[in-house]
């Protein structure tokens, strides 16, 4: 015969289970809806970067001609203002609970990766071509703490590859959710949750795509220094 604690463990596991199959449908939608129809317009992007930023440059290669504290200023600023946005998005949650967290959660995962595709042009890195859509989709999977292995890179086929990667990174971001907010499913503290996916999606995430877009920038800086 069970006891009381196994019972509860068992429906805490149950919960934790459809919490977590919930939460990573949502993240597949969000960033399928990305990748497909939300890109960000990078010509429009490259405008806002000389206007409202005050970058000298008139294409995207030119950046990789501007001080890296510069473009540290404005990737920041690219965070907070995706942070502005999701958490506008955060108070549309309510006190629905868990009810309402979910399908939001897809629309957090859009804001984010469009955060990422900004990030990545700020740093100079535009994403036309397939090989360079896939690097923008391995700088995804390293912000969600998924590695990617280089043998799995199918960057000749990008519409095979990117939805695997969107897999992994569904998978691993809603088992970190879960393991988080999975006690907090109750109405009453569902804005809480909200500002909590709010922080973990755009700020942590936004933090790491960063750091790979300002690595790979330095790199290619470096290695532009070298041919001269």
């Amino acid at each position: 015969m069970l006891d009381a604690g196994s019972c509860d463990r068992s429906m805490i596991d149950k919960k934790r289970g459809w919490l977590r199959r919930r939460l990573e449908m949502a993240l597949k939608r969000g960033f399928q809806q990305a990748y497909e129809t939300l890109a960000v317009d990078q010509s429009k992007f490259l405008l806002q970067l000389r206007v409202a930023y005050g970058l000298p440059v008139t294409t995207y290669p030119g950046i990789f001609s501007v001080p890296v504290e510069q473009l540290d200023t404005i990737a920041h600023e690219v965070i907070r203002a995706g942070m502005k946005m999701a958490a506008a998005e955060g108070a549309g949650l309510g006190l629905g609970g868990i009810v309402t967290v979910v399908p939001d959660l897809g629309i957090l995962a859009a804001i984010t990766m469009r955060t990422i595709q900004k990030l990545s042009l700020v740093y100079g890195f535009e994403f036309n071509t397939e090989d360079e859509i896939a690097e923008l989709w391995v700088a995804a999977a390293t912000a969600g703490g998924v590695d990617i292995s280089r043998e799995l890179l199918e960057k000749g086929v990008v519409n095979r590859f990117v939805p695997r990667v969107i897999q992994a990174i569904a998978v691993q971001a809603s088992r970190e959710v879960v393991e988080k907010w999975a006690g907090r499913m109750v109405p009453v503290v569902s804005s809480v949750i909200g500002g909590g996916l709010n922080y973990y999606f755009v700020n942590v995430w936004g933090e790491r795509a960063l750091r790979h877009f300002r690595d790979k920038h330095l790199l290619v800086r470096r290695q532009k220094l070298g041919k001269s």
